[in-house]
């Protein structure tokens, strides 16, 4: 996220440097340079404004039977009741959340905030089943 902010910076300061030391006179119609220029600072801010608001504004809600996710200007809402269960992955520190008509999706939160959140749900839903998949049983161990 950091890195793709500073890309933007790096390309608004590429295009700002090519257009003082270039600007349109070498240019037949002075028209194509300047879209370029327009553009190119178009797309750099715009993607800039957009990391920063995923950087700053994601969050996870549940309200009342309402789970909220925000990813900066996107926003989705789930039904609590459609969910079927929530799997906690210690072996990459993230949850799976599982819908009843089988789709999923993997949320990635402090693990200090991993039983506030599973709280939080089960009180939406107590139906919801709760796993764990700790690093002792996945398999793959060897002692």
């Amino acid at each position: 996220m950091i890195f793709g902010m500073v890309l933007c910076g790096v390309g608004f300061g590429v295009n700002l440097y090519y257009c003082l030391t270039n600007g349109i006179k070498h240019a037949a119609d002075p028209v194509y340079p300047i879209m370029q220029y327009v553009l190119m600072f178009l797309v750099t801010v715009l993607l800039f404004i957009l990391l920063l608001s995923i950087l700053l504004f994601s969050s996870y809600i549940i309200d009342g039977k309402i789970f909220k996710t925000k990813f900066g200007f996107i926003t989705s809402k789930y039904d609590t009741e459609k969910i079927q269960n929530v799997t906690l992955d210690r072996k990459t520190n993230k949850l799976t959340v599982a819908f009843e008509n089988g789709e999923f999706i993997v949320i990635v939160v402090k693990q200090e905030w991993y039983e506030n959140f599973i709280d939080a749900l089960l009180q939406a839903n107590p139906k919801i089943e709760y796993n764990v998949i700790s690093l002792e049983n996945d398999g793959t161990d060897k002692k």
